[in-house]
């Protein structure tokens, strides 16, 4: 079963993440900043990551580029969920190695979609 770490200082976003890849057949866990997401990425690496931009203790941009930093790092597909919508952030995020972006709020059509996108579902 494919792996998402979702990474977002909302308790209710996480929920609703949560929900919407384990019906899209994921096996998730959750960090509440980029710090916790850190140390569990370097534990075991997600297959995806679903990362918020702004939150306490660590940040969405600071996690991406510490993780693409660490051996293997380069493996989890990222995908940015923010409401960062200007074209300097989202350009920001995919030069700092997301594979893709997508606006809050979001639903299962949206996630499915950039999932099928990015190769890891079927269509």
């Amino acid at each position: 079963m494919k792996t998402c770490l979702i990474v977002d200082d909302s308790r209710v976003i996480r929920k609703v993440a949560r929900q919407i890849f384990e019906t899209l057949g994921f096996s998730c866990s959750e960090s509440e900043n980029g710090q916790l997401a850190l140390e569990a990425s370097q534990q075991a690496f997600p297959d995806l990551v679903l990362l918020d931009w702004n939150m306490p203790v660590m940040n969405g941009l600071d996690y991406l580029r510490a993780l693409r930093h660490l051996p293997g790092g380069d493996g989890p597909v990222v995908i940015f969920c923010t409401t960062e919508n200007d074209m300097a952030h989202i350009q920001m995020a995919l030069g700092a190695g997301a594979n893709e972006y997508i606006m809050k709020p979001f639903d299962a059509d949206i996630v499915r979609g950039k999932l099928e996108q990015l190769g890891l579902m079927d269509a």
